[in-house]
């Protein structure tokens, strides 16, 4: 689907947009607050990877507070953390690259997934190469209430644009080094929106990111997402791998079921021949079931076949 056809048809506004308290049948989307912690959430921990031991060699993080150099989404600004491995040698090969939509909530080393502490034990026992991990918030615009909609839940390739263009060009001159420009070993994750926002990068740039990690994600009518498991089912495949995640208690509000909207698109990919896996749990709308098995979503993700 072109942009020109995607606006026509009004998929760029999502309601949002237009009536964010909108209630229809006494049901609002504001419910899905109730699935954001869930009591069957309880039973998921961080994997054990998430702690790695004392003399695990250690990764650096460094911050970038309020970058403004994204040209795609002008107006922006937006907090991105820039993650390269231990003993990392910007004159030796180039080097792998991850990027996590909503990049804090991954990152946070108290929280679910704790994905540098992840990828400090993978790499310290040879399941994972050298990787340089982009943690990048969605844009604050004042203008626009909804940027984190707008970059996330388009159809559109504005936000591999961004990527391709901004963040990662910002990314390389950091390090001091390209990065691999093996889509194999170029993967976005990110939850909710920012998994199907991880899936249409891939979509749209199957050259460039070969790789998506989903959770929860909002495949759903908000801006158009609900459209995936035809247009997966009846466009030519495309040379990408794509891990997926849910749970029983996921949101279920006006704009659709998260449990039922993942479970079609994962359906759509099997039946499209693609190689994905669908891991559905008993938790909600969190991170609470990525973290526990996102180590075992990278080892499959990058597995040699």
């Amino acid at each position: 689907m072109d942009t020109e056809t995607y606006e026509a048809l009004g998929l760029h506004r999502a309601l949002g947009d237009v009536d964010p308290t909108r209630v229809v049948n006494g049901r609002a989307n504001r419910e899905i607050q109730q699935a954001l912690s869930v009591p069957s959430d309880r039973q998921y921990h961080p994997c054990p990877e998430a702690s790695p031991a004392g003399d695990v060699p250690r990764g650096q993080v460094v911050s970038h507070r309020d970058w403004a150099g994204a040209r795609i989404f002008p107006r922006t600004t937006r907090d991105v953390r820039i993650y390269t491995p231990p003993g990392f040698d910007p004159a030796g090969p180039p080097p792998a690259v991850i990027v996590f939509n909503d990049g804090s909530w991954y990152l946070d080393r108290d929280g679910p997934v704790r994905a540098a502490a992840v990828l400090d034990s993978l790499i310290a026992a040879g399941e994972a190469p050298p990787t340089v991990a982009v943690f990048v918030m969605p844009g604050k615009n004042p203008d626009n209430p909804q940027q984190r909609s707008f970059e996330y839940d388009s159809l559109t390739d504005l936000y591999a644009r961004f990527l391709l263009e901004d963040l990662l060009p910002f990314v390389e001159a950091q390090i001091g080094c390209a990065l691999t420009s093996n889509p194999a070993w170029r993967t976005v994750c990110g939850i909710s929106s920012g998994g199907i926002c991880a899936f249409t990068a891939a979509w749209r740039r199957p050259d460039a990111f070969g790789r998506v990690i989903s959770h929860c994600g909002s495949f759903t009518a908000i801006r158009g997402g609900h459209n995936y498991p035809f247009l997966i089912r009846s466009t030519d495949r495309k040379p990408i791998r794509v891990w997926m995640q849910s749970g029983a208690a996921d949101a279920d509000i006006l704009f659709g079921s998260w449990p039922a909207a993942n479970k079609e698109v994962a359906a759509s990919l099997a039946f499209a021949g693609y190689d994905v896996k669908f891991v559905f749990g008993e938790g909600g709308h969190s991170l609470s079931h990525a973290g526990a098995v996102f180590a075992d979503t990278l080892r499959w993700l990058w597995r040699q076949d």
